[in-house]
């Protein structure tokens, strides 16, 4: 492990603050409809003061060091001091998804052997309520739904009633801080284990890319449970101490962009392609085009759609967790914001690569961070890494963590790649079948396809849709299935059978998981045809190669059952 100033751990860093810049605004949350629309703001002070005044009372629930207390929320002021209480009182965080089936939660809580947990903002409340264990304590928020205010004590309350910590605690550079449960190819999350000096050695990384300072400000709303916002928007305050404004809510994302003014901005490719569309509804392309060409007006033209975005100030934009496409990249390119495209996963805190601001590297992304060790495997054509961000391990999962490591130690990160002449790197494709949306979220097809296989009229399948919003599900007919399909009244019985069964299977599939269609295919998937081995497996790459290019537009038809040839 490499050498960690122990001022650049995350509890120091906030003592830091504490003790530097006590009155400086940090915090701006906005309280939604029961606020009436006001804003609470945190300044260090406040925000010491309530993590401790939670820290003493966690610490007086007398659990075991160590312990994992859980946190199930969208992204408020309360998420960030609730993982600061947690680490202060000498526990371990566990975030989880804000939007996860029940089945789910309730698997992580327990996999993870939770003491207590934060249920804060929440749409969905109701349908995730049974995934929390009977009698596990919980502690609610000013913004959680009434139900879970009236049923467990608030944060406010607590702090109340609560003498506040003293002292400045410490937690040991190499102790555990986090475990980040992602999804694995058995669709079972993972509980990812990363220390106080992964998270501190990310930032050093980051920061000597991408600096950060405290006339900075960044609008959180990517789900604080996925590493990149963890690392950017949780550790980079902590370090950098700038400013954190919050979104509330999809109505207002808008208006919370302009609140905030980002100068530093990450998004997925597909918030990126949302705010091109919208442009693109006001001003078509060819007009665009035409104004940009002209001198003095595209200059004006280039500041009026930043302006409108939220993103004139911002002076480093970024995207990542699934690719970003080149022409979208040209795009923004041409209106004067480059955005600079990130790689990395849960297991290394997204610090792998990223191409370097001021470069044109589109394409790729980009060259290593400083410290990242890279190689490709000859055979396989897999990227694998090391750095002092790569996780400790998974969690109770001693032979899931040998298997993400060769025997010499390098993290097998499951991705082809390649390296063009200038060091950049380009991601190829995946060495296994699990695949990312355009969302960010991965996605593993095995335990789909298996619940799709249930119906007597589905003889193979495939669940596919890498860089797409959704998933889709192609499913190839068996020979009862082909003859209904060619009769008017027996198709339409089919395809209100199927559109059951995917309403069923979507039912017990987190959000990210669920699929958009059923596309029913009628040609045989054989061995001579290359879509079947000789020991009747499907080949997943001759399906996307053959059907890919068709998937968008089976989409676009916005039926939940589509029939193919």
């Amino acid at each position: 492990m490499a050498s960690i100033p122990a001022d650049s751990l995350a509890l120091q860093r906030l003592y830091h603050w504490e003790r530097t810049a006590a009155d400086r605004v940090i915090l701006t949350q906005p309280l939604g409809a029961t606020g009436g629309g006001e804003l609470q703001t945190f300044t260090w002070a406040q925000v010491a003061d309530q993590v401790r005044r939670m820290a003493a009372h966690l610490q007086a629930q007398g659990w075991e060091p160590g312990s994992r207390v859980a946190i199930l929320s969208k992204n408020c002021a309360w998420w960030l001091m609730s993982d600061l209480a947690i680490w202060m009182a000498g526990y371990v965080s566990v975030p989880l998804y804000p939007t996860l089936a029940p089945d789910t939660i309730r698997q992580i809580l327990t996999h993870s052997e939770a003491k207590a947990c934060f249920i804060g903002k929440l749409d969905g409340w109701a349908g995730m309520k049974p995934g929390v264990p009977a009698g596990l304590p919980c502690i609610s928020y000013k913004l959680s739904p009434d139900d879970a205010k009236n049923a467990y004590e608030g944060w406010d309350a607590i702090c109340a009633r609560t003498q506040p910590l003293g002292g400045e605690p410490l937690r040991g550079a190499d102790e555990l801080a986090t475990l980040i449960y992602t999804s694995g190819t058995t669709g079972a999350p993972k509980g990812v284990m990363h220390s106080f000096a992964n998270f501190a050695w990310a930032l050093t990384a980051a920061i000597g890319r991408v600096p950060m300072g405290a006339d900075d400000r960044l609008l959180s709303y990517l789900p604080l449970a996925h590493v990149v916002e963890r690392v950017l928007v949780e550790h980079g305050w902590l370090r950098a101490g700038f400013s954190v404004y919050f979104a509330d809510s999809l109505d207002t994302f808008a208006a919370d962009l302009q609140r905030c003014r980002p100068t530093i901005f990450f998004s997925v490719p597909r918030l990126w392609v949302k705010f091109q569309q919208g442009v693109l509804h006001k001003m078509p392309q060819a007009k665009l085009d035409k104004l940009l060409r002209l001198p003095l007006i595209g200059g004006l033209v280039r500041r009026k759609i930043m302006k409108a975005l939220g993103l004139d100030q911002c002076r480093v934009a970024a995207g990542g967790a699934a690719p970003m496409p080149v022409a979208l990249l040209d795009w923004y390119r041409r209106l004067g914001l480059a955005v600079n495209e990130g790689y990395g996963m849960t297991e290394n805190l997204a610090i792998s690569h990223i191409t370097i601001p001021g470069k044109n590297q589109t394409g790729t992304v980009g060259p290593a961070y400083d410290g990242v060790q890279t190689r490709i495997d000859p055979v396989s054509g897999e990227l694998q890494m090391k750095s002092p961000a790569v996780m400790q391990g998974y969690f109770k999962e001693p032979e899931l963590t040998r298997d993400a490591f060769t025997e010499d130690g390098w993290l097998r990160t499951g991705d082809k790649a390649a390296l063009d002449a200038s060091g950049c790197l380009r991601i190829t494709g995946r060495v296994k079948d699990l695949f990312k949306t355009s969302k960010g979220k991965y996605v593993a097809p095995a335990p789909i396809e298996d619940k799709l296989m249930l119906h007597s009229a589905v003889e193979a399948c495939v669940v596919t849709g890498a860089n797409m919003g959704q998933p889709v599900g192609i499913v190839m007919l068996s020979a009862d299935g082909i003859v209904a399909s060619q009769d008017p009244a027996q198709r339409e019985q089919l395809s209100a059978e199927l559109n059951a069964h995917l309403k069923s299977i979507n039912a017990h599939l987190d959000p990210h998981e669920q699929m958009d269609c059923l596309v029913a295919v009628k040609t045989p998937w054989t061995v001579d045809n290359g879509f079947i081995t000789p020991t009747f497996k499907v080949k997943r790459n001759r399906v996307e190669e053959i059907y890919g290019p068709q998937l968008e537009g089976w989409v676009e038809q916005r039926k939940k059952v589509v029939f193919g040839d």
